[in-house]
């Protein structure tokens, strides 16, 4: 039970790290082109950067508990 919730959250890892990526990539491009950065990519950066903080905070507990067994 606990392999497959690990599993689950490090997915999510992978998925709010390429979120945060996107997002400091589209605001590279919109500062480059249009001089101002937008609020679409600091939204991704800011939800990208909470959602992996977030996921590893589930992911510590579940192996403390998994190498207690």
């Amino acid at each position: 039970m606990n392999t497959e919730r690990i599993k689950t959250l490090q997915m999510q890892m992978r998925t709010s790290m390429i979120i945060t990526s996107l997002g400091l990539l589209m605001l590279i491009y919109m500062i480059i082109v249009e001089d101002e950065p937008g609020a679409i990519p600091l939204l991704l950066i800011v939800t990208g950067t909470g959602w992996y903080f977030i996921t590893k905070s589930g992911i510590k507990p579940l192996n403390n508990q998994e190498n207690e067994d």
